[in-house]
C-alpha cells in the first residue's frame, strides 16, 4: 500500500511542480546558457530500481573547460559561481521531476550514483536498489556531498529499512529548511568525489 500511494503522490507533485514550476526552470536554463554552461541539459546514466540503468537529467553546473591535452578539468576547477547557485538553490535538479514522470526516480529515496559504479558494491550496499531512487533522500538532508562515501551508505540502507509515508515527509520538510538556509556543512555541494569501492575491514585476529 505504501508503495503504491507513493508512486501516486509522485506522479501528482511532479506533475504539478513541472507545470508551476516551468517559468523558473526556463529561467535558470536561460542563465545557464549564458553563463556558458553548456549542455544545458545535462544527461548521465546511473543505476535505478533493480539496477537498472537510466538518464538522469539535469541543469548543467560545470563547464566544458579542458586542459592542454584536451582533456576536462577536474569537476571542481568546471564549477562556476552560476553552477554554485543553480546547486545550492536546487534549481540544477527541476529537470529530475521528468525523471519522475516516467518512474525512474521518486521524490525521495537514494540519490542514484553512476552506472559504472555497479560493480563495486557490497551485496549490503546493493540493497539501494530496492527502491526508487530519490530527487533528495535521507543522506541527502544530512550533508550530501560533506559525507563520506561510507556514510551515504549507511544513511541509505537505514532509510531503505524505515522507508514510510512518516519519514519520506520528514525528508521533505528538511529538504525545503535546507533550499532556504543559509546554513550548510562545508561541502555538502561541492562535486562529488569518485567512488572507488569499500574497503573490506580487516579480519579479527584469532586469540
Amino acid at each position: 500500500m505504501y508503495e503504491l500511494s507513493k508512486r501516486a503522490f509522485d506522479l501528482s507533485a511532479a506533475a504539478l511542480g513541472l507545470l508551476l514550476l516551468a517559468p523558473l526552470l526556463a529561467l535558470a536554463a536561460g542563465a545557464a546558457w549564458l553563463g556558458g554552461l553548456r549542455p544545458v541539459l545535462f544527461r548521465q546514466l546511473r543505476t535505478g530500481y533493480r539496477e537498472q540503468p537510466f538518464y538522469i537529467l539535469k541543469l548543467c553546473t560545470m563547464t566544458q573547460a579542458t586542459d592542454a591535452r584536451g582533456e576536462l578539468l577536474p569537476d571542481a576547477e568546471r564549477l562556476t559561481s552560476l553552477g554554485r547557485l543553480l546547486r545550492r538553490s536546487g534549481l540544477d535538479e527541476l529537470p529530475q521531476l521528468w525523471n519522475v514522470l516516467r518512474g525512474e526516480l521518486s521524490l525521495v529515496g537514494p540519490r542514484p550514483f553512476l552506472h559504472d559504479y555497479l560493480p563495486l558494491y557490497t551485496a549490503e550496499q546493493k540493497r539501494r536498489f530496492l527502491v526508487r531512487p530519490g530527487i533528495t533522500g535521507w543522506a541527502q538532508v544530512h550533508g550530501r556531498n560533506a559525507l563520506s562515501w561510507d556514510e551515504k551508505f549507511t544513511l541509505d540502507s537505514w532509510y531503505v529499512a524505515h522507508r514510510s509515508w512518516a519519514l519520506d515527509v520528514r525528508i521533505l520538510g528538511m529538504t525545503l529548511r535546507q533550499l532556504f538556509s543559509s546554513r550548510r556543512p562545508p561541502g555538502a555541494d561541492a562535486p562529488a568525489t569518485r567512488f572507488m569501492g569499500s574497503t573490506p575491514p580487516s579480519p579479527t585476529p584469532l586469540a
